[in-house]
């Protein structure tokens, strides 16, 4: 076996957000499955910024299953600072005729940061 097969890394899906929760929607999906969808606002660092020196960010979309997980988002404040940990997943379905996709963050793990 040459030596980069036995010293590869094995494959990993892992997503660790901090950040500012907003936009938080509880959902009946057409499956009859709950979810509750979110947002979190996370500020870029420094040194990512542009030459004006603003602040940027990435509002990036999360979504709950777990019935554990979705009981703490929803106890959430908008605003609230939170630590999101999980995997990034490409969900599809049908909207009318076209086939659409969105690609979001399944939270597994939600805690508030202080």
């Amino acid at each position: 076996m040459p030596k980069s097969a036995r010293t590869a890394p094995p494959p990993s899906n892992s997503v660790i957000l901090e950040g500012r929760i907003v936009g938080i929607e509880h959902r009946a999906m057409p499956s009859g499955d709950e979810a509750v969808t979110f947002r979190v606002v996370v500020e870029r660092p420094a040194r990512e910024r542009g030459p004006s020196g603003r602040v940027t960010v990435d509002a990036l979309d999360c979504v709950c299953w777990r019935a554990d997980v979705r009981r703490r988002v929803e106890a959430c404040e908008a605003g609230s600072r939170v630590r999101v940990e999980g995997v990034l997943r490409r969900r599809f379905w049908r909207a009318g005729p076209t086939p659409a996709s969105r690609v979001e963050v399944e939270a597994r793990r939600v805690m508030l940061v202080r």
